[in-house]
């Protein structure tokens, strides 16, 4: 499937929270994790994942996102954490709002490199995560994740 974004319903300034995925690869004693090419966040690293587009479900957004951004397949696991982003300008206005599920994957093929609206793609161990600058909560997640694993 092959949906494109539509500029008609912005991610900036929405009018309503956008369904999101978020996808935890977890290899070797180790998490997968993006770098974003875009805002919110722009240049830093987090779980990758994007927006549910009209007529996916989440497990064919999670699978199309982890291929665009990582050139990976993967299969999806169990729900993990579900929760909100929300970004407020200066002003208090939400200038961003994403609920966000994120499951579980497990790499059935591809090799990790970066590609879509990210910079980079890597495989990040406990140790890494003080020396890049991870959004909080995939840091949480991701400690979690590997301390389970």
């Amino acid at each position: 499937m092959n949906v494109c974004y539509n500029p008609f319903m912005p991610r900036e300034y929405p009018e309503f929270p956008i369904a999101s995925v978020g996808v935890i690869v977890v290899e070797r004693g180790k998490v997968l994790l993006v770098q974003r090419g875009k805002e919110p966040s722009r240049g830093r690293w987090t779980i990758p994942g994007g927006v549910v587009e009209l007529g996916e479900t989440v497990h064919e957004a999670a699978k199309r996102e982890l291929m665009e951004e990582c050139g990976i397949e993967v299969e999806i696991g169990r729900l993990i954490a579900a929760f909100d982003s929300i970004v407020r300008d200066a002003d208090g206005r939400v200038r961003f709002h994403y609920v966000i599920l994120d499951m579980l994957g497990a790499r059935t093929g591809g090799e990790v490199r970066a590609g879509g609206d990210v910079m980079d793609a890597r495989w990040v161990g406990v140790d890494d995560l003080q020396s890049l600058d991870v959004l909080p909560g995939a840091a949480n997640l991701a400690r979690q994740v590997l301390a389970d694993s």
